[in-house]
């Protein structure tokens, strides 16, 4: 399968990709690692991008789209992949497909994993970690056993600034201006299928798999 996993900040898509990635024995690629392993490995590519993140400058789409073409053509992808964080608008989606036609192999499906935004809130902002050995923990799903205070080291918990309630909601609401208008691109393709990420991570999952069952079929 050819999947691309989508959903907002809070969703749990980085939790529903590990267990997605391994059920299908499909590799899990995000922006992220493709940027690393291109700096890693010196590609010319790479090299350009590491540039503009140098400078602190946003990698432009022709490059970014260069190393997705680059990865994409790697042997562990030929039989299926799981693509996480590309595209997000919809030049580089158009981008996306002009590289899977070059190569016979169109996106199979479009999981959307959504959730409500006072969910998304309380998840993101209800996060804490440790000062002193970066365990995780959150106030309602996983609390510490002294309020404040890490389980397993005695450090002092703390939220950090991207999970506060005023930043969290700007970035709910940037994923909804610039996604929105990919998803009703895809969704005229036939390729999404909503996932109800308000459930437990297993119901998620079994939603998922029901979904690339079905598109299957």
């Amino acid at each position: 399968m050819r999947t691309l996993l989508m959903g907002p900040p809070g969703a749990g898509k980085g939790t529903q990709a590990v267990l997605l990635s391994k059920a299908l024995a499909a590799p899990h690629i995000s922006t992220g690692d493709m940027f690393r392993k291109a700096v890693e490995e010196g590609t010319a590519l790479g090299l350009e991008a590491q540039g503009f993140m140098d400078a602190g400058q946003l990698v432009p789409d022709e490059v970014t789209v260069g190393i997705v073409r680059e990865r994409l053509m790697e042997p562990d992808c030929l039989k299926g992949f799981l693509l996480d964080g590309f595209p997000r608008t919809i030049p580089q989606a158009e981008a996306l497909d002009r590289i899977l036609e070059s190569v016979q192999a169109p996106l199979d499906i479009v999981l959307n994993i959504a959730a409500g935004r006072e969910e998304l809130m309380a998840r993101i902002t209800g996060r804490r970690m440790c000062h002193v050995c970066g365990a995780s923990f959150h106030v309602l799903f996983n609390p510490p056993a002294k309020e404040g205070v890490c389980d397993q080291c005695g450090g002092e918990l703390y939220q950090r600034d991207d999970d506060g309630a005023e930043t969290v909601g700007k970035r709910l609401d940037v994923y909804e201006r610039q996604t929105r208008p990919l998803l009703d691109w895809y969704a005229k393709q036939g390729l999404v299928a909503d996932i109800d990420g308000n459930q437990s991570v297993e119901d998620v999952a079994g939603e998922i798999m029901n979904a690339i069952h079905g598109r299957r079929s």
